[in-house]
């Protein structure tokens, strides 16, 4: 279903009616809390459990569901890595597993977390219940892989699609040919537009370089990206939501979770990663089903930027092997000195190359890995998975990334509607012309 269209009611409606429990798989912290809030508000009974709770509080959430004082429970699909957790869930049986995000469980998806694609084993440890999997950005290979991972029999799934359409978008694209044009275009949209927005970059350093100057031409915002502390995070987050900030530059870090009706555009500043990533962020505006901008500010040279990002994401087989050997070394020595340790003994030092983090994200998701390095308290405690030492496998995955960035190229450089074009990408061929995007009505003009 589109963005906004409200796939959280598929699930929270139904899970009233059951007469046992529902659990809620979501891939972050941050969009869990936001939807239970918004249920307790309607006093309904719901709760999450994550990391950020004290075994305690833990302990008396997951007592209270397991008693039937919680109807729905959302949990990150890691906290099934823990055995406590799976004893309590078999002694209760579970009407509804509802998959939010779903296409994480895929390697093929934009956003791909290992152990989203274990759901199928959770499904079999809670009996198998009645499932249902949403996701706004899911091709036809996301799809399948969703089914096969989720072990259900294509006899026994009903696909639904409400394909993407969100009318009420205008979809624009701008060829930019250096960050004066860029500033341009943005302070055009800015004069323009009078609602909140967000102005989305690929680069810290180039959201920093913008916030200065926009600041010295008195254009009020925030900012948000993953350097920031998380106090500053969520404290910029609730401003926005709350209306006392109505424009954001951030990078991709903001927006699970942001659940806003009046955001009047969408300004993408460098060129996004995939279409799926794109669709996604423009999905945040217009909520409210009022008119709102969706526009891409395409610059060659932003493309470079996004090929060394997803180089840097790939990491080849050998890779993972030294990483792997090192921590299982010095792991002692890794949690006093930090990642940049890691970083003296592979010998390179571009900072820009940020292969080790993924290479520990990678591992942690996989659960070869706990705790963190920066917490000083990461330990190995399982063997190398044969995925990460899969050669051909990881060329495959690179190669995939690759592509959907050209898909991006093609989506600036076609001339047919531009959201006919996303149609086709996610598998819903067929779709009339929309008349509301800068191709549709240069096709039009030029026929007048």
């Amino acid at each position: 279903m589109p963005t906004g269209s409200g796939k959280s009611l598929c699930y929270q409606i139904p899970a009233l009616y059951f007469d046992n429990s529902t659990i809620i798989i979501s891939p972050l912290i941050a969009l869990m809390q936001d939807q239970v809030d918004v249920l307790r508000k309607k006093n309904i009974s719901a709760a999450l459990i994550n990391s950020t709770l004290s075994k305690q509080e833990r302990e008396k959430r997951l007592s209270n569901f397991v008693d039937g004082k919680i109807k729905l429970l959302y949990v990150t699909p890691e906290r099934f890595r823990k055995p406590d957790f799976i004893e309590q869930i078999k002694k209760i049986k579970i009407d509804l597993l509802a998959v939010d995000e779903a296409h994480c469980i895929s390697e093929w998806g934009h956003d791909f977390r290992p152990d989203y694609s274990r759901i199928g084993e959770f499904r079999e440890l809670m009996g198998n219940p009645l499932t249902i999997a949403l996701t706004a950005t899911a091709t036809h290979d996301v799809q399948e892989d969703i089914i096969k991972k989720l072990h259900i029999n294509k006899d026994e799934i009903k696909i639904f699609h409400q394909g993407i359409e969100r009318p009420n978008l205008r979809l624009e694209a701008v060829d930019v040919f250096d960050d004066k044009e860029k500033l341009k275009e943005i302070i055009s949209t800015l004069e323009k537009y009078d609602g909140c927005g967000i102005i989305y970059f690929a680069l810290i350093k180039t959201l920093e370089r913008f916030s200065e100057i926009l600041g010295d031409k008195g254009f009020k915002h925030g900012v948000y990206h993953g350097k920031l502390e998380d106090r500053q995070r969520k404290s910029m987050q609730r401003d926005f939501l709350n209306g006392k900030q109505k424009l954001i530059l951030a990078t991709n870090a903001f927006g699970m979770g942001i659940d806003k009706a009046d955001i009047r555009f969408v300004i993408h500043a460098e060129v996004p990663s995939s279409i799926e990533s794109y669709y996604q962020e423009i999905g945040r505006a217009g909520r409210d089903g009022k008119d709102s901008l969706c526009l891409l500010l395409y610059n060659q040279e932003d493309l470079y930027t996004q090929m060394e990002f997803i180089k840097w994401s790939n990491p080849d087989a050998n890779f993972y092997s030294v990483i792997y050997d090192i921590l299982k070394r010095e792991t002692g020595l890794i949690n006093s000195s930090g990642v940049d340790y890691i970083r003296e003994q592979i010998s390179f030092k571009n900072k820009n190359d940020f292969r080790v983090e993924t290479a520990l994200a990678m591992l942690d998701r996989y659960g070869v890995t706990e705790g963190d390095v920066e917490k000083q308290n990461l330990v190995i405690v399982n063997e190398l998975p044969d995925i990460l030492q899969d050669e051909d496998h990881l060329k495959e995955k690179l190669l995939n990334d690759n592509k959907k960035l050209l898909s991006m190229v093609n989506y600036f450089r076609g001339e047919k509607c531009r959201r006919v074009f996303v149609s086709d990408y996610f598998g819903f061929p067929g779709e009339k012309y929309c008349g509301n995007c800068d191709n549709c009505t240069i096709n039009s003009n030029a026929k007048i």
